[in-house]
């Protein structure tokens, strides 16, 4: 694997290690938030560890969590709709504030996940470069930085 698909690939785990829900969130719209971000985190892990060759490929394993994170990409919008929000949250409010923007980053990553291919190995990797773009943009404008 050539060094910046590593670099992206190491980006990825740890953007997607910071989506799981946290401990005390009291608001359900924000937790149902946070569960979705779960979904997409542990599906990205995945991928990831096939793309990383941590794993033995696996397609089905590989569609199947294709499957699950663009199922919850598709779910973005309607779940950051409500503008609601809790103390424990990472949602930016500029969410609400450039809804446009919002919905056409999260359209980028359901496009994304569209587009990878889980036949094989080669195209997880090429796939997974996509993925990371699309979930980068979105948390360096929308999510508070840690």
């Amino acid at each position: 694997m050539k060094f910046a698909t590593k670099a992206l690939v190491a980006g990825l785990i740890l953007a997607g290690g910071v989506a799981v829900a946290k401990e005390g969130v009291q608001d359900p719209t924000v937790k149902a938030r946070m569960d979705l971000m779960g979904v997409q985190s542990h599906s990205v892990k995945i991928l990831m560890e096939f793309a990383q060759e941590k794993n033995a490929f696996d397609a089905a394993a590989a569609e199947a969590a294709r499957a699950d994170l663009l199922a919850s990409a598709k779910d973005i919008a309607a779940k950051f709709e409500p503008q609601a929000t809790d103390p424990v949250t990472d949602a930016l409010p500029e969410i609400w504030t450039q809804w446009d923007d919002f919905v056409a980053k999260s359209n980028d990553l359901v496009k994304a996940a569209e587009a990878v291919d889980t036949t094989t190995l080669a195209g997880v990797q090429a796939g997974m470069m996509a993925v990371g773009g699309a979930c980068k943009e979105c948390h360096s404008t929308y999510r508070v930085k840690r």
